[in-house]
């Protein structure tokens, strides 16, 4: 789980949202150099279903809020690889500045692409764009209705941009709950991914995916740890696990 990938300030807060760009070419590096498998977010699901056999060094790479620094920093690295990515994209924020940055006072607030890019990107056939709702808000609260309509509008919208389909969620700020999960299947999308820590599994629903948060202070001794080594899932993965485990989404 990436979100902002360029040139930063060092900072104490909130550096699960940025990734500076030198670190991310060394670790995309890394990832050819140990020979990982980057797989697209179709790829890996089928393997989680068993429709194909995973690697055995298999990663997903995603990217939320689909920040202008992404087409900047983030795709000339994963182009020269050849590595496909998912970014999840804010419907009715393309090209505006990610304002809900402006409730911490000091912090640098960033612009989102533009709908063009977006398509651009989506054209090379290496980026999938996904939803990540309509006004990026915690779906979890609020109502029934009003998820739905962040959930459905913003497929379509993006749908509209990319004269395609799109099938991938993410739900803003990892907020959702089983309502969120119903909706999601009802409103057609195959996977959504969390803000819950650990590593994707065959026992994980496809729309409560956990993931490994990439922060800006770590280096590329910690990034192989994480990638390698830190699986164990956290406490709340656990009781989603247990909670999805023999009940359907829809249920």
């Amino acid at each position: 789980m990436y979100h902002q990938v360029g040139v930063f300030a060092p900072m104490r807060t909130h550096r699960a949202n940025y990734c500076d760009h030198r670190r991310f070419a060394a670790q995309m590096a890394l990832l050819a150099h140990l020979g990982y498998r980057v797989l697209s977010l179709d790829e890996g699901l089928a393997g989680l279903r068993g429709e194909r056999p995973l690697p055995v060094r298999a990663v997903i790479l995603t990217f939320d809020d689909a920040y202008d620094n992404f087409a900047e920093y983030a795709w000339p690295v994963l182009e020269r690889h050849g590595f496909p990515a998912t970014v999840y994209a804010i419907s009715a924020w393309l090209g505006q500045r990610a304002d809900w940055f402006a409730k911490d006072p000091g912090r640098p607030i960033p612009t989102l692409m533009t709908a063009a890019r977006l398509r651009a990107l989506h054209a090379t056939g290496l980026i999938a764009i996904g939803s990540h709702s309509v006004d990026h808000l915690r779906l979890a609260t609020l109502d029934p209705e009003a998820q739905r309509r962040q959930l459905v509008d913003s497929r379509s919208a993006l749908e509209d941009i990319l004269g395609a389909p799109v099938r991938h969620l993410c739900y803003p700020f990892g907020s959702f709950d089983r309502t969120t999960v119903q909706l999601a299947e009802e409103a057609g999308y195959v996977s959504a991914t969390t803000c819950l820590r650990g590593a994707a599994g065959p026992e994980d629903h496809p729309l409560v995916l956990p993931r490994k948060a990439i922060s800006f202070g770590d280096n590329l001794l910690g990034y192989w740890w994480k990638l390698a080594i830190k699986h164990a899932p956290k406490p709340e993965l656990v009781e989603w696990r247990r909670r999805l485990a023999k009940a359907p989404a829809s249920s």
